[in-house]
């Protein structure tokens, strides 16, 4: 029940403008017993009766032309200023509510010139009508402040009125742009989860493919070493296996995620990574220069594929059974080197744009804040080279170290 009569005005205002106007109508009648003249002695009643009950009239139409309505309302109570009555809150409540509504609805410099004008019209006929000064407190000072009050709250409730329709709109943009915020997260993810996949199953899978072929030639002329080749290609899937399980989880829903107990791959793991392709037949050189210093997990991260995935584009393409990686650090980046001395396709026809090992290579040191380049050397082989910044975010360099 309590909220039906709290939304009844709002779904009635003529009703209400109505009843407002009754009621300010009916307090005119004790207004109109006081005069200047003669406080005691009322003067006759009626024309004050008339004056205020044109103003009552015209509130009923204070929503729609608030303007007309105040303009009828200020010469009402100018009228009866100048007719000698006492200008309480009583006659003046028909003005007060006007200006109200015409603070709440209109611009703020109508409101302060049509309260101005108010002002000055009431009291200037109160001076009229009592030339001398004896109720200057009842006929200027009082209606004054009379009517400066509801223009001041009539603005302040149009001034929250704005704010919370400003606050409105943000709250529909915002579920606007919610669901399209939501799919480009969405794509981003996959696009760093492909990034991964791509780099774990093409090293792993070019790895593999390597141990396998040495394997098959060695089998009858050195079954012993056939036979190492295939426990490492053993060891090759598993850990293929292992990185595609814990990258394809991230896909898991929040409640079926399994944590994973295994670190991110990371440079501390390179000599593992170059023990692995020296079992498959490529000698892997590592060398670095400058003192090492920690990187961010990022770097880190990006790093170690960036080194994985030309591994296995010399291992795939580049026909040689030698590589060499170097790792040189600075005082806020690491730079990085990979080269070989093949005569494959990865050599003889590749281009810095080409191959989407090369594109997520780029992308990944893009990411962090470094640049990469790769493409044929001037005499011989392929060469991919990048730079890291040691720290997250930090703006990379077209200068090489």
């Amino acid at each position: 029940m309590t909220i039906n009569w709290q939304r009844h005005p709002r779904d009635h205002p003529r009703t209400v403008d109505s009843v407002v106007a009754v009621v300010l109508f009916v307090l005119a009648f004790p207004g109109s017993r006081y005069s200047v003249s003669d406080v005691a002695a009322p003067a006759r009643w009626w024309p004050c009766v008339l004056l205020a009950g044109i103003s009552c009239a015209a509130l009923l139409w204070r929503r729609t032309r608030p303007r007309p309505v105040t303009a009828v309302a200020v010469l009402g109570a100018t009228g009866m200023a100048l007719a000698g009555y006492v200008m309480t809150v009583l006659l003046l409540a028909p003005l007060m509510v006007a200006l109200y509504t015409l603070a709440a609805h209109t611009e703020r410099t109508t409101t302060r010139n049509v309260t101005l004008a108010a002002v000055l019209l009431v009291a200037g006929a109160a001076l009229i009508a009592d030339p001398a000064g004896e109720g200057l407190a009842l006929n200027v000072i009082g209606p004054v402040a009379w009517l400066l009050l509801p223009a001041a709250l009539g603005s302040t409730a149009r001034f929250r009125r704005a704010y919370l329709e400003s606050v409105h709109a943000r709250a529909e943009y915002a579920e606007r742009t919610r669901e399209e915020e939501a799919r480009h997260r969405v794509a981003e993810e996959r696009m760093r989860i492909a990034r991964e996949l791509h780099d774990v199953s093409a090293h792993h899978l070019a790895l593999a493919n390597a141990q396998a072929t040495t394997a098959a030639l060695l089998i009858r002329s050195h079954p012993a070493q056939a036979e190492k080749m295939v426990n490492a290609l053993g060891d090759t899937t598993t850990a293929a296996l292992r990185e595609m399980k814990a990258t394809v989880g991230l896909l898991r829903r929040s409640g079926d995620r399994e944590d994973s107990t295994q670190p991110a791959p990371s440079l501390a793991k390179l000599a593992d990574l170059v023990t692995a392709h020296t079992a498959a037949g490529l000698t892997v050189t590592l060398t670095t220069h400058g003192r090492q210093r920690p990187l961010s997990p990022g770097a880190d991260l990006t790093a170690y594929r960036i080194v994985q995935e030309a591994l296995a584009n010399v291992a795939k393409h580049a026909r040689t059974s030698t590589a060499e990686v170097a790792l040189t650090y600075t005082h806020d980046r690491l730079a990085i080197t990979i080269t070989d001395h093949g005569t494959g396709p990865a050599a003889t026809a590749s281009t810095p744009d080409s191959g989407y090992g090369l594109i997520g290579m780029r992308e990944r040191a893009l990411s962090i804040g470094g640049h990469l380049r790769a493409g044929p050397r001037p005499t011989g082989g392929f060469e991919v080279s990048t730079e890291l910044p040691l720290h997250p975010y930090a703006p990379a360099e077209d200068s090489t170290p």
